[in-house]
């Protein structure tokens, strides 16, 4: 029986009634806003704002068609311009359009497509399974682990291009853990975000900073002029920052994070269930540790399989890799004392086999998670077909599990279905069998091009790994890096290197690389650039600032700065942080000497305060997460409003502390 929850009339008749009030009341605003501005461009800048966070905070439409529309009025203005009061659109139409080729978006694409070629490679894999064996499956001990390691990254590179990296990561993680994506990715996110604050070419605020001071020293008297910043000098706030943003993710998340299934996340599907309803197989893995002293030690897997009707899938030594698949294993393995076995069996049977030999059972899969995950391997259905060279012989007399990587658990002959301890391994083999195998899915992939074998089984990941061009994977992803870090080409140029490099190598086809790009993720934030463009030039951005500050400029130095940090934080959701920054800079330079303040410290709150944007997915960032983790502008609005708080608590406490 289904229990999806279908919406009802008067549900979605009191939905509809909460847009069209909140729809009333923005347009109210805007009528208000339009008295009290000095001009008209201002005015309908101001309304195209407040329709853009009303879009967004209501979601009446999704986030990209919504961006999309905006920059279709904002490109209308210039037909519409003597109809509404203005001598020209509100930006010139030749540069609606120039968000598609931002800096910001062509770098976007270049990392997802380098973040695919890595993983393609299986290097994120390997760094996914180190993540596990350090953390476990548990929410309080991976999320920091994630959160840290992209942060520090993300203190060096562009935060995007960290997260973009780390995105492949998370959902293998996700996969093997039975975490939603959308419990893992706003955590890594917002704290790539924050990483960005950990150095002085953490963020592109930052990296301009010190440009922007030594303009402000040409109008200032020598007595006044500010000295530049070290690399390091934000370290302690940046530090902070990160600090409590893992705390905050590791008390709270389980409170503010959703629990949102995605198309990105496949950990809820159950391998098994198909196979329990046609079979009545009602088997799990396991993972068991031998213990010193146990009577398992010193026998081989044929002694113990078929009398305690477990079948035994994967084998670790210490000090060993783990040997799972094609080769790695074979009944007469020796059993001894710490080697770690995963086990697929019914939960009667392996608890007979558990206390009969003292073994330690796991809870959840730790040597394994990797290796036995839902998308690395399974069950599945493999049939003898006439003429299989197989015909007459059993599967002990082939060493099935060691030549061809597949452990049958069940034989299924003339509407009957055999299982572990039923002696199948020494059945001949008859054309039109059935065979119930838990296999990796690469050796399954393998044994379709056997003839001696019929694959039923198709809904499987066929994941085409390429190890053999990891080589070249490193390569091009060291060069794009040590591009970004030591010379001053463009960020995009340097990533687009690196990812042209990834195809030309044969890293990932064209149509891959196509693939790996999240095209709603472009469309986002290449139309909000126009708007952000429209409240710079339009003198909107000025107006709103000059309004603020007269009203705190009076108050103590600290409230002040708390002023400029919020007007930062206000600007930066609606438009780009360079240009947030490149306007409040000279801003906040002339209030702190007004005020008797640092100028310096001023300046340097305004590019730490352009990374507070957690509030609505407008972030490069925030953008790059919100698809593959179904998350929803209120999910942003949820965690990211006590997110924005605490960022700005630390920071003006930090900033007073420090300097």
């Amino acid at each position: 029986m289904s229990t999806e929850v279908v919406p009802t009339t008067s549900n979605a008749s009191r939905f509809n009634l909460k847009l069209v009030v909140a729809g009333f009341l923005f347009l109210l605003a805007a009528l208000v806003l339009a008295m009290q501005v000095p001009s008209i461009e201002i005015a309908w800048t101001g309304g195209l704002l407040l329709l853009t966070i009303y879009l967004f905070a209501f979601e009446v439409v999704g986030v990209d068609v919504a961006a999309i529309t905006v920059m279709v009025l904002l490109g209308l203005t210039s037909l519409l311009a003597p109809m509404i009061g203005l001598d020209q659109g509100l930006v010139d139409n030749r540069h609606l359009f120039d968000g598609f080729s931002s800096n910001a978006v062509m770098s976007i694409i270049a990392v997802m497509i380098i973040g695919a070629g890595l993983d393609k490679t299986g290097v994120m894999t390997s760094v996914a399974a180190f993540i596990l064996k350090i953390g476990g499956t548990t929410e309080t001990r991976i999320i920091p682990i994630i959160s840290a390691t992209v942060g520090v990254i993300s203190s060096f590179m562009q935060n995007v291009g960290a997260a973009a990296l780390f995105l492949p990561v998370v959902s293998r993680i996700s996969a093997r853990s039975g975490l939603p994506m959308s419990r893992l990715l706003m955590p890594m996110g917002f704290t790539a975000i924050l990483g960005g604050t950990m150095t002085m070419v953490g963020s592109s605020p930052l990296i301009l900073l010190n440009d922007l001071i030594l303009t402000s020293n040409k109008a200032l008297p020598a007595e006044q002029q500010m000295e530049t910043w070290g690399l390091f000098s934000v370290t302690p706030v940046g530090l902070a920052l990160m600090a409590a943003g893992i705390i905050y993710f590791v008390l709270a998340g389980r409170f503010v994070l959703p629990a949102t299934k995605s198309e990105s996340n496949t950990s809820g599907a159950d391998p098994m269930q198909y196979f329990h309803d046609v079979y009545g197989v009602d088997y799990a893995l396991s993972e068991l540790v031998v213990t010193d002293g146990s009577d398992l030690i010193g026998k081989q897997l044929d002694d113990v399989e078929t009398a305690y009707r477990v079948r035994v899938i994967a084998s670790k030594v210490s000090g060993e890799a783990n040997r799972i698949g094609p080769g790695a294993l074979a009944r007469d393995v020796d059993l001894q004392a710490g080697m770690v076995l995963g086990v697929v069996a019914d939960p009667d049977s392996l608890g007979r086999f558990v206390e009969a030999f003292n073994l330690k059972t796991r809870p959840v899969l730790r040597t394994f998670s990797n290796d036995l995950s839902a998308n690395k391997a399974g069950i599945a259905e493999v049939v003898i077909p006439p003429g299989s060279s197989l015909i007459g012989k059993s599967a002990r007399d082939v060493w099935m599990r060691k030549t061809y990587g597949i452990a049958m658990i069940g034989l299924h002959r003339n509407g009957e279905t055999l299982r572990e301890g039923d002696d199948i391994r020494n059945l001949p083999l008859m054309a039109g069998d059935t065979l119930v195998v838990h296999t990796p899915w690469d050796a399954l992939s393998r044994i379709e091009k056997d003839k001696n074998f019929v694959v039923v089984t198709t809904e499987y990941p066929h994941e085409e790994l390429r190890p053999h061009k990891v080589g070249w994977a490193a390569l091009f992803f060291t060069i794009a890096l040590s591009m970004v870090l030591f010379t001053d080409i463009r960020l995009s140029v340097a990533l687009l290197t690196g990812a042209v490099g990834m195809v030309l190598s044969g890293v990932l086809n064209i149509e891959e690389a196509y693939e790996a790009v999240s095209w709603k993720t472009v469309f986002l934030l290449a139309s909000l650039i126009p708007l952000g463009l429209a409240v710079e030039t339009t003198g909107t951005a000025k107006w709103i600032a000059d309004q603020v500050l007269s009203v705190v400029g009076h108050m103590p130095i600290w409230v002040i700065q708390s002023s400029v940090a919020i007007l930062a934080t206000f600007f930066t959701l609606v438009m780009s942080n360079v240009g947030a920054t490149v306007l409040l800079v000279p801003l906040a330079v002339n209030i702190a000497i007004g005020a008797g303040a640092n100028p310096a410290v001023f300046a340097l709150t305004v590019a730490i305060a352009t990374s507070n944007s957690f509030l609505i997915p407008t972030h490069q960032v925030n953008a790059l997460i919100m698809g593959p983790a179904g998350y929803r502008v209120t999910d942003f609005m949820k965690a990211g409003g006590i997110m924005t708080i605490l960022f700005l608590i630390v920071t003006i406490l930090m900033m007073n502390l420090v300097f």
